[in-house]
């Protein structure tokens, strides 16, 4: 009996060490498996398009070099939106002046503009008015307005484009068409659709 024990206590000596190397190696694979990897790359927070700021009641004027109003933008309430560098006004009205000093008024219910204040989009009861005025050749320009539901307004270029309609009045003559792209350097202007005037003698 005590060989037979023996024996097989021998047996068990002998293949002990690949058991316990067996096991190691299975749960060294489990640990693998349900551990978390480390260094993984975490995902990209999701951009909100949320405000950072807002303006209530606001005026913002700016100045040229010599300290002449440049312009100034108003508005009942403003907030700003980070991840599109835009900045939208409700109950917009903004004040510009050229070289010459001649008047453009624009104003919408709402108002957004890019990040530098070259392109403004005005929704809502849109208007663009350039007060009368008088060319460096001395010729009598008079008032010229732009009315419709949205205008697009390109600062820097001079000009003003619609693909809705959009309404025209230069002194007693009155333009409607469906589309409009103003060009006020080439002083050219498009219209496109559905055209009617009327010019007054």
């Amino acid at each position: 009996m005590k060989t037979w024990l023996r024996s097989l206590l021998d047996r068990l000596t002998l293949y002990l060490p690949v058991v316990l190397m067996g096991a190691l190696a299975m749960s060294t694979y489990w640990l693998a498996r349900t551990s978390p990897v480390s260094g993984a790359t975490p995902q990209a927070a999701v951009v909100q398009h949320l405000p950072d700021y807002f303006m209530r009641e606001f005026a913002v004027q700016t100045f040229d070099a010599q300290g002449r109003l440049k312009s100034e933008v108003s508005g009942v309430q403003a907030r700003h939106f980070p991840d599109t560098n835009t900045l939208e006004i409700d109950q917009a009205l903004i004040r510009s002046y050229d070289g010459q000093g001649t008047l453009t008024t624009a104003g919408a219910r709402q108002a957004v503009s890019n990040g530098d204040g070259s392109e403004v989009k005005l929704t809502g009861d849109a208007r663009v008015v350039r007060a009368a005025k008088v060319s460096p050749q001395g010729k009598a320009q008079p008032e010229l307005t732009f009315a419709g539901e949205f205008l697009h307004v390109f600062v820097d270029a001079q000009r003003v484009v619609s693909d809705q309609p959009v309404v025209l009045t230069r002194g007693a003559d009155r333009f409607s068409a469906q589309r409009m792209d103003f060009d006020n350097r080439q002083r050219v202007v498009q219209l496109d659709g559905r055209v009617q005037g009327v010019f007054t003698p």
